[in-house]
């Protein structure tokens, strides 16, 4: 199984949070890199520098889109976890590398409500960066979008995730 390392950084450059999970396999909405519960997460931020993952989770890294996805299986309260982020760009051979721009949505369970947050820390950010015209679009269009596919049942958020999901606690398999 191939191992993988999913990098973010904020637009500064600084770093702020990295795991390394699994390569499951691609399909048509990108790559999908399985993180098992117990997976090691590092942050560059807080009093929290490292924490474990504490359930089977399976994180989308698509193709030329300003987001990235986590969907994980109970316990926890979030199904599906959004960071709005640039473009993911292939910084190694086994590494991706995303500047996370702030704004997240997340679908939580078990009712489904879809939540925006942070939007406040972007429009800070914002200012404080200098977030480019293209960089603001970008990130407010990729938020726009999501929460449409959330809430309206869009692949791969209808379900698609599922069967990925359920590869990410057995990574000894893989599918392309």
């Amino acid at each position: 199984m191939d191992r993988v390392d999913l990098v973010l950084r904020k637009y500064d450059g600084r770093p702020h949070r990295r795991v390394t999970g699994h390569l499951l396999g691609e399909d048509e909405f990108g790559a999908w890199i399985g993180t098992p519960r117990g997976t090691r997460v590092r942050y560059s931020y807080g009093l929290r520098r490292v924490s474990w993952t504490r359930s089977d989770s399976v994180r989308l890294i698509p193709r030329d889109a300003w987001w990235m996805a986590m969907f994980s299986a109970e316990p926890s309260r979030s199904e599906i976890y959004c960071d709005v982020t640039t473009p993911a760009r292939r910084t190694g051979p086994a590494e991706f590398t995303v500047i996370d721009l702030d704004i997240d949505l997340i679908r939580m369970r078990p009712d489904g409500r879809v939540v925006i947050d942070d939007e406040d820390e972007f429009a800070e950010h914002r200012v404080r960066f200098g977030y480019p015209d293209d960089v603001v679009a970008g990130a407010t269009a990729a938020a726009a979008e999501l929460h449409a596919a959330l809430t309206g049942g869009a692949e791969p958020f209808a379900g698609r995730y599922r069967e990925w999901l359920a590869r990410a606690a057995m990574p000894g398999r893989r599918r392309r």
